[in-house]
């Protein structure tokens, strides 16, 4: 059986050994003949093709793409190793006019081209390079680049503008091949009537993958704007219909060391209202961003980094960003938010944000930012941003904080629109207790002035006041405050001396540190005057203790501010200007039970001086005759 399979073997390879050798002598003439005749026609390439020819070939090529006249000024040259390809020296594309405005100028442009095609006397180029190009274009009051001229890029996009397809049909002697373009250190200025600005990119360095108009475009592009590097990707299937202002399916990608975002959707590039997608954005330093971007924020310096995720859908009024997770500094937010415009136009801003934890400082700088200008143009494009827009959001944390001040499970609302802003807090836990809170700017553009009411219950004031550290007697307490301040001028030119208002103030059992009854109504029998800090060594403790005052022209008036103790009240009468930390009281301090007026007479004094530490004098020696 073996021997059998070896016999056939034998066969079989003295077989192929008959014919192998006429196949590769066969094989090597034609290759070696190929070779050949590619280094004759490599050779006599130069002396085959006229330069003429590849310039103005490329002269043609620019012109029909553009619909524009292509001038080239110097003397083209045509390298052929490794490829065949031509290069063109001070190209400029100007409106076939006389003295026709200049659209675009290239320092260097170069392109492979066909050596077959060139021979035959046709010119057909692919895999251009631009070198220092500098182009100008306009986007028009509908947010569409500015495409009006007769070139093969224009009447294509003019075609998928006017086609009610998503996917318009094209022809194949429309569907013009591009290849790849790579741009050097170029510079794109575009004029946008929309805004009335001009933008300018400069160094651009760019590589741009087109096979053909109706095939998908990549591009990666590297520039400069604003003295910092960005990098944008950008990828579509649909590239015609994405330049004709039409809803596409596109990738973009945003790279910068100030801003760094990408978002998968639907695009376009006149309506940012109809995108929708996934968007993530992030900015890790604000404040740099802000000085880049050129805007100004209310309380931007206490903003550290921003970053948001969230899927994008179009509604009726606007954008609706859906599972919406949004960070600022280290507090983060989960909601959904919409943006649109109102009747009149007016960008607005509405839905709903929880967060972890929340600082309330830069919500209500937005209160007290003054106008940037005093012109109605530039107070819309650079005042206050609560004149640009409208505000309906509603807030919530499990923990916020303003400045040293706390609140658990807070309720918050911001309201701007007609001209008002309110800023509500609706409701919150606050040292134990409960706490609401009301901000409002009036009217004629936040120049009426505003108003502040806060309300607390049952709030352990001894213990802010131990945490936050305040000096002097102060009463330990747990108890309730009403405030209500206003003013008439607007928030950000006021000052303390342009509030009025009123405050409530009544409070539990508790303790009034630093002030020795015993001690202080010993000192008042002996000296004529003496510091609080003499009489500090305990506490006083009480029953209840109530306040209120009336604030105007940067002084509070106390009125019957009274501290009941099981045996002692004092009772407190005057002004505190709080402007200069002075005090100017009347007070008596009496039996609580009338039945021990005889074992404790009353003793008027008077309380003046600088707090923490002011001055008491009992009322019989200022009334004493000096000798």
């Amino acid at each position: 059986m073996r021997a059998s399979r070896n016999r056939r073997w034998r066969l079989a390879m003295r077989s192929v050994g008959r014919w192998l050798p006429a196949v590769a002598r066969t094989t090597g003439t034609v290759v070696l003949t190929i070779v050949i005749v590619f280094a004759v026609f490599r050779a006599t390439a130069p002396f085959l093709i006229s330069s003429g020819l590849v310039r103005s070939g490329i002269e043609d090529v620019l012109s029909k793409w553009t619909g524009y006249k292509a001038e080239i000024e110097g003397a083209p040259t045509l390298d052929f190793w490794p490829t065949p390809r031509v290069t063109l020296n001070q190209v400029t594309i100007r409106e076939r006019t006389t003295d026709g405005k200049v659209l675009g100028h290239v320092d260097s442009l170069s392109a492979d081209f066909s050596l077959w095609a060139a021979i035959r006397g046709r010119a057909d180029f692919h895999e251009f390079h631009f070198l220092r190009p500098i182009i100008y274009i306009r986007r028009d009051e509908a947010g569409l680049i500015d495409w009006t001229n007769e070139g093969l890029l224009a009447k294509a996009i003019d075609r998928a503008e006017r086609s009610s397809s998503t996917t318009p049909g094209m022809r194949p002697d429309q569907d013009a091949k591009i290849g790849t373009l790579t741009i050097e250190d170029g510079i794109l200025q575009m004029a946008d009537e929309r805004s009335g600005n001009t933008y300018k990119l400069d160094s651009i360095n760019a590589d741009i993958s087109w096979p053909r108009l109706s095939r998908p475009m990549s591009a990666v592009l590297l520039a400069r704007l604003n003295g910092q590097d960005i990098k944008v990707d950008f990828n579509s299937d649909q590239p015609l219909l994405f330049f004709a202002g039409k809803n596409v399916d596109a990738k973009t990608t945003f790279t910068s060391p100030m801003i760094r975002g990408s978002f998968t959707g639907t695009t376009n590039i006149s309506n940012f209202s109809a995108l929708a997608g996934n968007l993530d954005l992030a900015i890790p330093d604000v404040p740099s961003f802000l000085v880049w971007s050129g805007e100004h924020l209310p309380g931007g310096d206490t903003l550290k980094s921003v970053s948001l995720n969230a899927n994008i859908s179009t509604v009726s009024s606007g954008l609706r960003f859906n599972d919406l997770s949004f960070k600022v500094n280290d507090a983060a937010a989960t909601g959904i938010m919409d943006f649109g415009y109102t009747a009149a136009g007016k960008p607005k801003i509405s839905g709903t944000l929880a967060f972890d934890q929340m600082n309330l400082n830069p919500f209500l700088a937005a209160f007290s930012m003054r106008l940037a200008a005093d012109t109605a143009i530039d107070a819309l494009l650079n005042g206050n941003p609560l004149q640009r827009l409208d505000m309906d959001v509603r807030l919530s944390a499990k923990n916020a904080a303003l400045g040293p001040f706390r609140f658990d499970d807070i309720g918050a609302s911001l309201l701007v629109a007609g001209g008002t802003a309110k800023f509500d807090i609706g409701d919150s836990s606050f040292e134990g207790g409960d706490l609401t809170a009301h901000l409002e700017v009036m009217e004629r553009d936040f120049d009426g002035g505003g108003k502040l009411q806060i309300s607390i219950r049952d709030a352990d004031f001894g213990g802010l006041i131990s945490r936050l550290k305040l000096p002097g007697p102060l009463p330990l307490t747990t108890g309730s405050l009403d405030l209500s301040l206003a003013t008439s001028k607007p928030i950000w030119a006021a000052n303390l001396s342009d509030v009025t208002g009123t405050l409530h103030f009544r409070g539990k059992a508790g303790s009034f540190r630093e002030f020795n009854i015993s001690a202080f109504r010993a000192l008042a029998t002996q000296k004529t005057f003496f510091r609080m800090s003499d009489v500090a060594d305990t506490a006083f403790d009480f029953d209840s203790i109530s306040a209120n005052a009336t604030v105007a022209k940067g002084s509070a008036d106390v009125r019957d501010l009274k501290i009941v103790g099981r045996n002692e009240t004092i009772t407190l009468n005057g002004l505190i200007p709080y402007r200069s930390n002075g005090l100017a009281l009347s007070g008596t301090l009496a039996a609580t039970d009338p039945a021990n007026a005889a074992d404790l007479p009353m003793l008027p004094f008077f309380l003046g001086g600088t707090w923490p530490d002011p001055v008491a004098s009992p009322v019989t020696a200022l009334l004493q005759k000096p000798q």
